[in-house]
């Protein structure tokens, strides 16, 4: 069953979209004309975490912010294993539903990953690239490899379903702003119960377990989409993807780039900084 939770339409003024994907039943939003913007969002967040993004580009752009099967607005598809695979699978299969041509992308933490693997497998229609936060090879760094065998650990996996573990320690931790209650109501109250966060606590296994397609998209990101005019837009205060072993890998793969520091946001940075992504993502594609 998709999420019962009905969002606080002055703070997510959008309108619910659907989509039956061979997988589940998919939740986005498509606001706004123009240059098509599709954006992919990470762990533990959904299609609200671009909220403000949205608001600021949908006069110009036509914004489109699905949540993946498991987050989100969507169903939680009991067969449905989580893998970072199948979700681009889910997301290529809506891409291909909205016949988007000359689309941008914008992936942010798991967002890279995946939005560079519906990207890659669509490449013709690609226009541009935006990512910030995030990697798309496999991970060499000590710290990522322990945080990913920690949070698949039994008692982390129970913190993480039973406690709501990243969302109420994570996001928190990940922000510089402090977010107040009903925010945080909006990244807890689509994944109330243990089961609803089945997805979420998948992900971090999956820096390890994806190993086999973040080595393909080493390869095919540089080989098919370093063409492609891209726009880097990073958090500075974001331990978990510092700009020192990250943005260098980025530029080479993508040649044809702007990188735009944002000095004082942390890992979402679309919380932190929403109105300088937007005016960056203008610059860059208008």
């Amino acid at each position: 069953m998709p999420s019962e939770f009905t969002p606080d339409p002055e703070l997510y003024p959008f309108s619910p979209r659907w989509f039956d994907s061979s997988r589940g039943r998919v939740h986005y939003i498509d606001e706004g004309a123009g240059p098509v913007i599709v954006f992919f969002h990470g762990n533990p967040t959904w299609s609200f975490l671009y909220r403000n993004i949205i608001a600021g580009l949908r006069d110009r752009f036509r914004c489109i912010a699905p949540d993946y099967l498991g987050f989100g607005l969507s169903e939680r598809p009991s067969e449905f294993t989580y893998r970072i695979d199948e979700h681009a699978s889910v997301m290529g299969e809506l891409v291909d539903h909205l016949e988007l041509d000359q689309y941008l992308s914008m992936g942010q933490d798991w967002g890279g990953p995946i939005s560079m693997a519906v990207g890659t497998d669509r490449a013709d229609r690609v226009r541009g690239v935006v990512l910030g936060n995030t990697w798309f090879w496999p991970t060499s760094e000590l710290s990522t490899k322990i945080f990913s065998v920690v949070m698949g650990s039994p008692p982390m996996q129970w913190a993480i379903t039973k406690q709501n573990f990243f969302v109420e320690r994570l996001i928190p931790a990940g922000t510089s702003t402090s977010l107040d209650d009903a925010v945080m109501e909006h990244y807890r109250g689509v994944q109330p119960t243990p089961k609803d966060r089945a997805g979420v606590a998948r992900m971090p296994k999956e820096i390890l377990a994806a190993r086999p397609l973040l080595e393909r998209l080493s390869r095919d990101v540089p080989a098919k989409l370093g063409s492609k005019p891209a726009l880097f837009v990073w958090g500075m205060k974001d331990f978990a993807f510092r700009p020192g072993p990250n943005l260098p890998r980025m530029r080479e793969a993508f040649p044809d780039h702007v990188v735009v520091e944002l000095a004082e946001a942390n890992h979402f940075m679309q919380e932190d900084a929403p109105e300088q992504i937007a005016e960056a993502i203008i610059d860059r594609f208008t």
